[in-house]
């Protein structure tokens, strides 16, 4: 730029850069648009057609602009020195008839890029609509939306417990009252499918989840509930696809009170047995005195009465002494008759300073009526052939530390297996028709529940211990 010609050493250099770079043109210019080079000679020399007010404010810039060779795509961008001073001004550029020239050989490419592309989105969308319509059995996502509220609303709206097991052994689906039944955590929204194994699930109601058989109206017991099971498998019938299972889906109805009930009424019934048959017993010793009056006999039948009076009343007296629980007294009078009916000896020791138990009526009704019935059945299995030889022995004091402590023992054929007395199903005698196995369990329950402890061993028949905490600790407790 410095020397006398610029032009003949720029123009050469600007053909050669053209040819390099696939341009149309280069022309490098004067501030004042005089150019130095051209493609055509005779425009050297002569002022550039185009815009570069930009590019002399020190911006490089492109335009599309019709000049000497026709309209263009340009690009125009300063020159500066050394010291950062513009002195000249470049512009390069594509005529536009080249660029269409350069296109149209590449658009059928284009064309079967962009038809591929639609194609393949189109067969992936058509796959994952087949995918959809598998896992979803065909439904739309309103009619999955309006299935999913509905289900979720009749799942918690049932009062029994439903959980849904996979087959994988993983808990995929339980309503709230299933939560409460087997003390699962309760859930606000969806959550992922958890292993059986990492879920605290009472030892044989998680062993019949994990199995996947059939049970209808199965019993089992919790720490603290009695469980009425139903377990099915559960396969999908939907129209038009394989029936395939799903897994198990288990029904659990809570039995608690209702076998509370049961224990109750059957105590109810015991002393309605024993009441029975002392009326029967005093009628007929009734009779007798009667019978002993007309025969002539008057200092006969009174010492009869006396003889029989003074008989009943020492039990009575002896409860009604030492025993401050009417509850408890009753109990055990009906008991006491029960046995004396069945020929059982039952032998009852409570001291006089026992004093107030502490404890709730029903709690203790259930833990030594189901104890004592529990004794009574096993010494009727017994082969003694006097009823002496068939005896239930009742216990109940207090420790040193203030502890209730009681005991039951019987001569029966004892516990087989004492670490499995307190299983569920567990029993001394024939199923009934409320099941089998549920008196110890209650025990169990309400033992547990006072925060106390219950044993057995084997001491010439069943010995069950049950040692409760100090009335203080208990109000503590509950």
């Amino acid at each position: 730029l410095a020397t006398v010609n610029p032009s003949s050493l720029l123009e050469p250099y600007a053909v050669a850069t053209v040819k390099a770079t696939s341009t149309d043109f280069i022309t490098i210019m004067k501030l004042d648009r005089t150019r130095y080079t051209h493609p055509n000679p005779a425009e050297i020399g002569k002022p550039f057609i185009g815009t570069i007010a930009p590019a002399l404010a020190g911006r490089s810039f492109t335009e599309t602009y019709t000049g000497t060779l026709g309209p263009s795509v340009r690009a125009v961008v300063p020159i500066r020195d050394d010291s950062g001073t513009i002195i000249a001004l470049v512009s390069a550029g594509v005529e536009v008839r080249n660029i269409n020239a350069a296109l149209w050989p590449r658009l059928p490419v284009v064309i079967f890029a962009g038809a591929a592309t639609m194609l393949l989105g189109a067969v992936a969308s058509w796959l994952l609509s087949r995918y959809l319509r598998r896992v979803t059995w065909g439904r739309g996502p309103v009619e999955m939306s309006r299935m999913f509220a509905y289900y979720e609303g009749v799942l918690n709206s049932v009062h029994e417990g439903l959980v849904l097991v996979d087959r994988e052994r993983r808990v995929v689906l339980y309503n709230d009252h299933a939560a409460e039944l087997l003390g699962l955590p309760t859930h606000d929204g969806p959550s992922n499918p958890t292993p059986l194994a990492d879920l605290d699930i009472a030892g044989d109601v998680k062993e019949l989840l994990a199995s996947g058989a059939h049970v209808a109206d199965a019993v089992y017991s919790t720490d603290d509930r009695i469980l009425i099971i139903n377990q099915e498998v559960a396969i999908s019938n939907i129209v038009g696809y394989p029936a395939r299972a799903m897994g198990t889906v288990a029904s659990l109805r809570d039995h608690t009170e209702l076998r509370r009930l049961s224990g109750e009424l059957q105590t109810m019934r015991t002393l309605s047995d024993a009441l029975r048959s002392q009326s029967h017993e005093f009628a007929n010793r009734l009779h007798t005195i009667i019978s002993l009056i007309e025969l002539g006999h008057p200092r006969g039948a009174l010492k009869f009465a006396s003889h029989q009076l003074d008989a009943g009343q020492q039990l009575v007296d002896q409860l009604a002494g030492t025993i401050d629980e009417p509850a408890l007294a009753a109990l055990l009078l009906g008991k006491s008759a029960h046995a004396l009916e069945r020929g059982i000896q039952l032998q009852i020791d409570i001291p006089a300073e026992l004093g107030e138990l502490g404890i709730d009526p029903v709690d203790i009704v259930t833990i030594i009526g189901n104890l004592v019935d529990n004794a009574m059945d096993a010494a009727s299995l017994t082969d003694h052939e006097d009823a002496a030889g068939r005896s239930v022995a009742v216990t109940v004091h207090r420790t040193p530390t203030g502890e209730l402590r009681i005991r039951v023992a019987d001569n029966g054929p004892g516990v087989a297996d004492s670490r499995l007395a307190f299983e569920q199903g567990f029993s001394t005698k024939e199923s009934g028709s409320m099941g089998r196995g549920f008196g110890l369990a209650l025990v169990r329950q309400s033992v547990q529940r006072l925060g106390g402890a219950i044993t057995v061993a084997n001491e010439g028949g069943a010995v069950f211990t049950v040692t409760l905490p100090a009335p203080r600790d208990v109000e503590k407790g509950a």
